[in-house]
């Protein structure tokens, strides 16, 4: 009975070393090892054994990369305003063995090392730069947090600003200042807008009057041709006809009444060629009856009347249109 309890024992313990000798890893995953205290080695992903009873897992590593965000942090910009960043870390582990012997808590390492980064990064800015320059200012933070965690075994990929949060009082100033901005901008284009409206509009009246003088200046144009050409042919018709004396001062004294005819013509000039024609009409008239007395044979010769002397010319007197 007693051998059977041994057997047992010595079964059980078997069965226990075999169990605690064999480990299976996951994938991504990293088992440091000691053995009496002291770093063994690092299992890596699978089937791994291990001495029962002497050797025993210090801690286990994940090796995919990580997200932490961290909460928000007051810092002191170089203006003197304090401003909330929420700051997002994505590192992974490279080196197990430093991540679990370099640092105690190495989330905890990061997280104020990235606090104090950023507050040395952002004390150098005004408000107007820290919210104008992300991405400079990740840049510096994942070069100085990169360097720093070497050591540690982790290898920081990217760090992200999530949110800058000024000031109530900054906010409101903001808004007041980007609504002031859009109203001038919309003030600068409506004026923008009816500077071109007036340029487009005195283009069209510019082009509307020259083409209005240009068709003036045609019509006249062709109106004085056709009276050059009706003045000529009239002039033309009577050297033609060779009028006489009488029939150009008959014609002159018919054309004295149009003359007079104008609703604007109150007062006009009495030309000095009006006496000379009606010496002239007088005279052709007075011929005229000279001739038909010579032309009958029973009346005795009288004298030919003598023409009288045409009056000298007389300045045109003013004559009141009745």
């Amino acid at each position: 009975m007693i051998a059977l309890i041994v057997l047992a024992a010595v079964g059980a313990v078997a069965l226990l070393s075999l169990v605690r000798a064999v480990r299976v890893v996951p994938q991504a995953r990293a088992y440091v090892v000691e053995r009496l205290g002291s770093y063994n080695r690092t299992l890596e992903a699978g089937l791994n054994t291990v001495v029962p009873f002497v050797d025993r897992i210090r801690a286990k590593v994940d090796l995919r990369e990580q997200v932490v965000s961290f909460a928000p942090q007051p810092v002191i910009t170089e203006d003197n305003l304090v401003v909330h960043i929420d700051t997002v870390l994505y590192f992974q582990v490279i080196d197990p063995k430093a991540a679990t012997y370099e640092i105690a808590n190495f989330i905890q390492g990061i997280e104020q090392l990235t606090v104090t980064t950023l507050r040395n990064v952002i004390g150098g800015m005004d408000l107007e730069k820290t919210l104008t320059s992300r991405e400079e200012i990740n840049a510096q933070l994942r070069g100085v947090l990169d360097e720093a965690t070497g050591k540690w075994g982790i290898r920081v990929n990217r760090v992200e600003l999530k949110a800058i949060d000024p000031p109530g009082s900054i906010t409101d100033a903001m808004e007041k200042q980007l609504r002031a901005e859009r109203d001038k901008r919309a003030a600068i284009l409506t004026a923008e807008g009816m500077r071109q409206s007036q340029i487009l509009t005195a283009e069209g009246a510019k082009q509307s009057a020259i083409l209005s003088a240009e068709g003036e200046q045609q019509s006249q144009v062709l109106v004085a041709r056709g009276q050059a050409l009706a003045i000529e042919t009239v002039f033309e018709a009577i050297h033609r006809s060779r009028p006489d004396p009488e029939l150009l001062a008959y014609q002159y004294l018919q054309t004295l009444p149009k003359i007079a005819a104008g609703q604007s013509s109150q007062i006009w000039m009495v030309p000095s060629e009006l006496t000379r024609a009606l010496d002239a009409f007088a005279t052709g008239f007075a011929n005229r009856g000279a001739a038909t007395e010579l032309q009958i044979p029973d009346q005795p010769a009288q004298a030919s009347p003598v023409t009288p002397a045409p009056a000298p010319a007389r300045p045109p007197q003013p004559t009141t249109r009745p």
